[in-house]
C-alpha cells in the first residue's frame, strides 16, 4: 500500500551489494587450492604432530677392510628399521636377501633375532606406574587449562545455539546454484556483537540424481542468541533463517531462482529440514525473454515478505494478485542446543518444569494440547467401534432412556 513503511530489516538488506555489481574479474592474490604441492609447500603449511621417532641400522656392504668404499651411498644398505621391526624377526625362517649394485653384484644373507631378555614382573608393574602417572599428569594439565566452571548464561535468560549446514539445493531451472541467507530475531531476542548474521555459500553446479537435478553444498554455519522476558505468560517467537537461491552463469547473468525461510526449531537436537521455495512470477512473454536473454527476474524488496512482513499490524494478510511460481527446494541439517539456569535447577525442577518449558522452551503447552487432541480423537474412535459391534436392539433401547431422562 501507499502508507506502508520498509521494515528494519529491508533497510539494512538494502546496502547489501549484489553479485551482479561485481562483474569485474578479480585475481585472487593467494591461491585456494594448490595442484602440485612441493615437499617444501607441505611441510611449512601442514602440521606434523608426531612424538616417535624411529632410528634405523645401516650396514656398508662394501669389501672387507677397504678404505675406498667409504661415501658411496650405493653400497649403503638399510638392514634394520626399529620402531616397528622392519623387516620382521626371522623366527627360523629363511634369512633375508641383499643384492648390492655396482660392478660387483654380491648378495648378503641378513638374520633378525631378538636376543633381548624377557622383562621382569617387577619391572613392568614400575613401567606401568610410570604410564599411569603420565596419564594423570596429563589429564591435570588438561583440565588446569580447560577450568572447573562450567559456562552458564545468566539467570531467567534462555542460550540458544545452533550449528547448522545447507546441505543441496534440487528442483531449479538453471544451473550454477548459489544462495544468500541471513537470520532475523524477534522481540527479546539479542546476539554477541561479533555474531554473522547473514552468508553466502560458494557456487555450486548441479549433478544429476534421478529426475532431479541437485547442487550440494555441505555449508556450514553456526548462530547462538539469547532470549529474555520479563513476562512468564509469553512464549517465545523464534528467529527466522530468511535465503533466496540464485543462479550465476558464464556471462556473469544472475537469475533470481527461489525464496524461502525456516524457522529455527523449538526442540533442541538433531533436525533435518526441506524448506520448498518459490519466485516472483511476471505475466508476459517480455519477461520471460528477459529472464532468458539477459538474466534478472523479478525481486523481493522486503525478504520478511516470504513470511510475514514485519510491518503488517493486521487481522489478515492478503497477497490477491501477486503471482508465483513455484520452483526448487533446499535442505539443511541443524543442531541445536538450549542452555538456561532453570534446567539444573532440581530441587525445584518438578514444580517450576511447566513454567520453565512454557517460558523458555516455548514448545511444552502445544506438545500438551495436542497430545490431549489425539488421545481424545483415539478414545472417540475406540468409542464408535464398539458402538458399531453393538446389537441394534440394544442401541435403540439406550437412545430411548436418553431422550425420557432428558424430558
Amino acid at each position: 500500500t501507499t502508507k506502508s513503511n520498509p521494515t528494519f530489516l529491508a533497510e539494512r538488506m538494502a546496502s547489501v551489494r549484489h553479485r551482479r555489481q561485481e562483474r569485474r574479474t578479480i585475481v585472487p592474490k593467494s591461491k585456494i587450492i594448490n595442484w602440485e604441492p612441493t615437499e617444501e609447500f607441505v611441510r611449512s603449511r601442514h602440521v606434523v604432530n608426531n612424538v616417535m621417532q624411529t632410528m634405523h641400522i645401516m650396514g656398508d656392504l662394501g669389501p672387507s677392510g677397504s678404505l675406498h668404499s667409504l661415501g658411496f651411498t650405493f653400497l649403503e644398505h638399510v638392514v634394520c628399521t626399529l620402531l616397528i621391526v622392519k623387516p620382521d624377526f626371522n623366527k627360523g625362517k629363511e634369512p633375508y636377501r641383499i643384492v648390492t649394485e655396482g660392478e660387483r653384484r654380491e648378495v648378503w644373507r641378513l638374520t633378525v633375532e631378538n636376543v633381548s631378555g624377557s622383562m621382569k614382573p617387577e619391572d613392568k608393574v614400575r613401567e606401568q606406574n610410570m604410564y599411569k602417572d603420565l596419564y594423570i599428569r596429563h589429564k591435570e594439565y588438561l583440565n588446569s587449562l580447560v577450568g572447573q566452571d562450567f559456562e552458564m548464561p545468566p539467570l531467567g535468560i534462555l542460550r540458544y545455539m545452533m550449528n547448522g549446514e545447507i546441505v543441496s539445493a534440487q528442483g531449479f531451472e538453471y544451473d550454477n546454484l548459489y544462495i544468500h541467507f541471513f537470520m532475523e530475531l524477534p522481540n527479546n531476542w539479542s546476539s554477541r556483537p561479533f555474531q554473522s548474521m547473514s552468508g553466502v555459500t560458494q557456487t555450486c553446479r548441479t549433478k544429476t540424481l534421478g529426475k532431479e537435478n541437485v547442487a550440494f553444498f555441505s555449508y556450514p554455519f553456526n548462530f547462538e542468541a539469547f532470549y529474555m522476558t520479563e513476562k512468564e505468560s509469553d512464549l517465545p517467537q523464534w528467529p527466522v533463517l530468511y535465503f533466496k537461491v540464485l543462479s550465476l552463469d558464464s556471462w556473469q547473468r544472475y537469475r533470481t531462482e527461489g525464496y524461502g525461510y525456516l524457522l529455527f526449531p523449538a526442540m533442541p537436537g538433531k533436525h533435518t529440514m526441506t524448506c520448498h521455495t518459490w519466485r516472483p512470477l511476471q505475466m508476459g512473454t517480455v519477461s520471460a525473454l528477459r529472464r532468458f536473454f539477459i538474466g534478472g527476474s523479478p525481486e523481493l524488496e522486503d525478504h520478511s515478505y516470504v513470511r510475514i512482513p514485519g510491518t503488517f499490524k493486521g487481522e489478515r494478510l492478503s497477497r490477491f494478485g501477486f503471482c508465483t511460481e513455484t520452483t526448487g527446494s533446499v535442505t539443511f541439517n541443524l543442531n541445536c542446543i538450549q542452555q538456561a539456569r532453570a534446567f539444573v535447577d532440581t530441587a525445584m525442577l518438578k514444580k517450576r518444569r511447566q513454567r520453565v518449558f512454557d517460558q523458555l522452551g516455548g514448545f511444552s503447552q502445544q506438545g500438551a494440547v495436542c497430545t490431549i487432541l489425539e488421545a481424545f480423537q483415539r478414545a472417540r474412535k475406540k468409542m464408535q467401534e464398539a458402538r458399531k459391534s453393538l446389537p441394534q436392539d440394544l442401541i435403540s433401547s439406550a437412545s430411548q432412556l436418553q431422550i425420557e431422562s432428558s424430558a
